[in-house]
């Protein structure tokens, strides 16, 4: 196996798919390594979940630095530091400036809880349910300077049910989340999915499958 691709992960609250990245870069055929976790919040669930796996974390709080330009520069310098490859949003919740974005051009990853283009920004369950949809999803794509946007590495389908709620919908797609972002930063750490203009390359060939995963993970049928 070749060198595991170095990622840093950033969170802003409870890490839920921060967890999900860890036990998949665990596993000895994975091609990524978690290497630092940073957190703009201090004392967050997610920075606990780093280092009780024993990876090194960083509090960066935008609160004290006096701009944008500014904070971005010290995650910049953090990751920097570790010598991070590949960059992971987990539940981040700050806007990053497109010159932060430029820097890390088709090395960024996001997750978000529909299937994009549609319900981009917040309360996105609760969207989803007024406009009545049958079927709603989450997405990893790399990021690009405007909110939930850029080039789609991975979705996964989730079905809306008679009687959802904005909870039980929001917990019945964060399980899709919980699997599907392991299996996005496996295609792009392994050079499986690379980006093309504003698209990915690595899309399945051939007959539609039916799995809820697109591209399909390994081993589905």
């Amino acid at each position: 196996m070749s060198a595991r691709r170095r990622v840093g992960v950033l969170v802003s609250g409870r890490g839920s798919n921060l967890q999900a990245l860890i036990d998949a870069a665990q596993m000895p055929n994975y091609p990524a390594e978690i290497v630092l976790v940073i957190s703009n919040v201090p004392e967050v669930q997610g920075l606990i979940r780093a280092e009780q796996a024993g990876i090194p974390t960083r509090t960066i709080n935008h609160r004290d630095y006096p701009s944008r330009e500014t904070f971005e520069a010290a995650l910049n310098d953090a990751l920097k530091q570790s010598r991070v490859e590949l960059l992971c949003n987990a539940g981040f919740m700050r806007l990053l400036t497109e010159s932060f974005v430029s820097c890390w051009l088709d090395r960024h990853l996001n997750i978000h809880p529909s299937l994009l283009p549609a319900f981009k920004g917040l309360d996105t369950h609760a969207r989803v349910l007024a406009a009545g949809a049958r079927i709603t999803g989450c997405t990893v794509h790399f990021v690009r300077a405007a909110m939930d946007d850029g080039p789609i590495i991975a979705q996964a389908a989730v079905p809306v049910l008679t009687g959802d709620t904005e909870a039980i919908l929001a917990a019945r797609v964060l399980t899709a989340e919980h699997r599907l972002y392991p299996h996005a930063l496996r295609l792009v750490a392994s050079g499986e999915a690379q980006v093309r203009g504003e698209f990915v390359d690595g899309m399945p060939k051939g007959p539609a499958e039916p799995a809820l995963f697109s591209p399909p993970l390994r081993g589905s049928s």
